[in-house]
């Protein structure tokens, strides 16, 4: 889970510029084996670029051996331990073989691996031929990174006939007894994205189903039928990997050697994190997923060239895309990629796409490309009432801004704006929400704080043996002069900890959150590795999100491993779950330089009464009490690896489960009795655009539930009473 969770952060802090170095390329690239061609451009800028540079010796072999087994088969279903017996001949050499262009570990380790699935797709057909007896006193311990490979193929179909059983044991139950079912809190950091994908944290999961109770037998029987569905889909997943996927996954496992945030985009890989970036792409406006061989449309998104044509809808299934009146390509059955590839295409462009729509019938219908934004990649606002008093809410996802045109939408200039709407709407403090923001671009971020003070320092960043540089906010405008409170949880990092670090020092506003935020405190510059190679006859090489440089807080601190500490400590459904930089694979260490010469605020903020007087109520909430002890009950779950195959005692589990889920739903109930709207240019949208009222419909009735929000009201009232005293002291003084 650690390693997976580098790639759960939605985007890390990206630096806009390229190194260097790469401008003083003397090295020629001599293979025509793109393979090798990649192997060694990407070792070469690793060597020469990262901001820590490891040898690539036999420590180095050790970690890419060990590291390429556990993203290959990480629950030890696929290999045998004959097959590591075998592999590990090649432990020591795996650094030898990087030096000189030699792919062997892969390609060995790669055709085992299809040879393992073939033989896997024959194993859990067998094991889900039979039926399952859930009358067995057994157990599973689903700790598979303390599991060793199989000694035989008889033991690897037993390991796979309790993991099937245990996947199929919940499904059982709910077809015997329909009824709301809770299963185990679990926490489930989704499979890596090069894009990067959000975490998942589940308290618990519900299900519902209202059909009429089977037998045990039938139960039984069903529940098989749907696991074998959900494994027939996972593995038409794994037909359509090519061996370029495969190999994009043994790359990555050399580069995150070096620390957890450089990575290795294939080109498909590197235009979604660009999309990712810009929370904006050219096509249809519309998302797809791929189930056996239909490629259906599971969303529209707002605003978009299908939301505008209204004749595709949710379920429609897309059979042949066709470009301008050309002859339409069949995509049944293609990879979902490829697919999109087709349909995907730029602006004022037109796709023909030949259409099974939801009743049946199939048709025609051309859509003209145009840009598309992703509405919930960007900041956005509402208004808080609180008696006779308003104040503001800004939520921003990341710090998103467009490489390729940096005056396109970005997440300062949309910050800028929303503040100034809050203005207009009378808002008497300021709530800038960062939970859960992974990070983004280091300019935008530069100019937001910007917003925030008259001038002076945010960041000191520093390259590679070189003195560090002071990136400053050189505009004496301040945007918002008013009280503010940063909320930060965990998840916050990066670009996020730059803005509420500099917005404590300047001790300009108050951080509300997790005892620290994740703790990134690296930089990473995006290098398009085709532009190192002169006569490049491969195409598009990808790029490498390289880490160059560490940033400080201007006095001095890295956040690296250490994050942001909150001024107000407040638990949350994460406190107990190791979520941060430092609990991630080969981080690199906090170290300290010369704080930067800048002056506090010196607005009248009476800051350690607000801090103390938060801290007091924090103390006394019943609702902070209840969070905290779902936490516990969250992690002390998460320990508990060893899960029974016995349905008596998966039912009594799941009783003691479910009267647990009814004591902490009490969360999910929780009425702080505040008011949240929309601003008027927001209100006017809504009468064109009713999935956009519905997000926001949805997203204030979140925060009213919102006990950390409230706390911010809270403190801004604080903030602007003790304002209110101190002037008047000072014009008596």
């Amino acid at each position: 889970m650690k390693k997976n969770l580098a790639y759960a952060l939605l985007i890390m802090l990206i630096a806009v510029t390229s190194c260097s170095f790469t401008s003083n390329i003397n090295k020629s690239f001599e293979t025509d084996d793109k393979d090798k061609l990649l192997l060694d451009l990407i070792t070469y800028v690793l060597e020469r670029g990262h901001y820590q540079p490891k040898d690539i010796n036999d420590d180095f072999s050790v970690q890419v051996f060990n590291g390429f087994f556990e993203v290959l088969d990480p629950s030890k279903r696929y290999f045998l331990a004959s097959d590591i017996q075998e592999f590990e001949k090649y432990k020591f050499q795996i650094d030898d073989q990087i030096k000189n262009k030699d792919i062997t570990f892969f390609d060995i380790v790669y055709e085992r691996l299809l040879k393992r699935m073939e033989e896997a797709k024959v194993i859990y057909k067998e094991v889900l031929s039979e039926p399952f007896d859930y009358s067995i006193k057994e157990s599973i311990d689903v700790n598979y990174k303390e599991l060793a490979f199989s000694s035989s193929r008889k033991e690897l179909k037993e390991r796979w006939r309790k993991q099937l059983k245990y996947a199929t044991l919940g499904n059982y139950n709910s077809k015997l007894t329909p009824h709301e079912v809770a299963k185990k809190p679990e926490v489930s950091v989704r499979d890596k994205s090069p894009e990067g994908n959000e975490v998942m944290v589940d308290v618990f999961e519900e299900k519902t189903d209202d059909a009429t109770p089977l037998s045990p037998e039938e139960a039984e029987a069903k529940s098989r039928e749907d696991t074998m569905n959900t494994l027939d889909d996972y593995f038409d997943f794994i037909d359509d990997l090519e061996r370029k996927d495969w190999y994009v996954q043994y790359l990555n496992t050399i580069v995150e050697v070096f620390d957890p945030h450089t990575f290795y985009f294939a080109p498909d890989d590197k235009e979604k994190f660009d999309t990712s970036m810009s929370g904006k792409f050219e096509g249809i406006g519309a998302r797809l997923q791929k189930k056996r061989d239909q490629t259906k449309i599971v969303e529209v998104i707002s605003g978009g060239p299908v939301w505008r044509d209204q004749r595709l809808e949710v379920g429609d299934e897309i059979l042949k895309v066709g470009q301008n009146g050309e002859t339409p390509v069949d995509i049944v059955g293609m990879r979902l990629d490829d697919a999109i590839k087709f349909i995907k295409g730029p602006k004022g462009t037109v796709v023909d796409l030949t259409v099974k729509k939801v009743d049946g019938t199939i048709v025609v219908i051309s859509i003209t490309r145009d840009v598309v934004e992703l509405e919930e990649s960007y900041a956005k606002s509402a208004k808080i009432l609180k008696d006779d008093h308003k104040f503001g809410l800004i939520n921003l996802p990341k710090f998103y801004v467009d490489f390729e045109d940096y005056s396109e939408r970005n997440a300062a200039t949309d910050v800028a704006k929303e503040v100034e709407r809050l203005k207009e709407a009378g808002a008497e403090g300021l709530i800038l929400d960062l939970r859960d923001n992974g990070g983004g671009s280091l300019k935008t971020v530069i100019e937001m704080a910007g917003l925030f003070i008259e001038k002076g320092p945010i960041v000191q960043v520093r390259s590679t043996s070189q003195k560090p540089e002071v990136y400053n906010d050189k505009d004496g405008r301040i945007q918002w002069d008013g009280p503010l409170v940063i909320l930060v949880n965990e998840l916050s990092a990066s670009a996020s900890e730059i803005l509420a670090a500099a917005m404590q020092d300047y001790k300009r506003g108050i951080v509300i959150g997790s005892k620290q935020t994740f703790g990134k405190g690296t930089v990473q510059n995006v290098i398009p590795l085709e532009n190192i190679v002169r006569g490049n006859e491969h195409g598009d090489l990808g790029a490498l999100k390289l880490t160059t440089q560490k940033f400080y807080r201007i006095n001095g601190g890295s956040t690296q491993l250490e994050g942001v500490k909150s001024d107000v400590v407040v638990p949350d459904k994460y406190s107990y779950i190791d979520l941060g930089e430092k609990d991630q694979v080969n981080p690199l260490g906090w170290d300290k330089i010369p704080p930067a010469s800048y002056t506090p605020w010196g607005g009248h903020i009476d800051y350690e009464t607000t801090v103390a007087n938060s801290m007091k109520r924090m103390a006394q909430s019943e609702q902070i009490k209840l969070i905290e002890e779902n936490a516990k009950w969250i992690k002390k779950s998460q320990d508990e690896t060893t899960v029974s195959l016995n349905h008596e005692d998966f039912k009594k589990e799941l009783e003691e489960n479910r009267e647990r889920v009814k004591y902490f739903k009490k969360i999910s109930d929780y009425d702080s009795k505040l008011t949240f709207k929309s601003l008027p240019y927001e209100q006017e949208l809504f009468a064109q655009d009713s999935i956009l009222k519905e997000k926001r419909v949805r997203w204030h009735k979140d925060l009213v539930k919102d006990v950390y929000v409230e706390e911010a009201v809270n403190v801004l009232e604080d903030l602007k009473k003790n304002s209110e005293k101190a002037k008047l002291a000072s014009i008596k003084g």
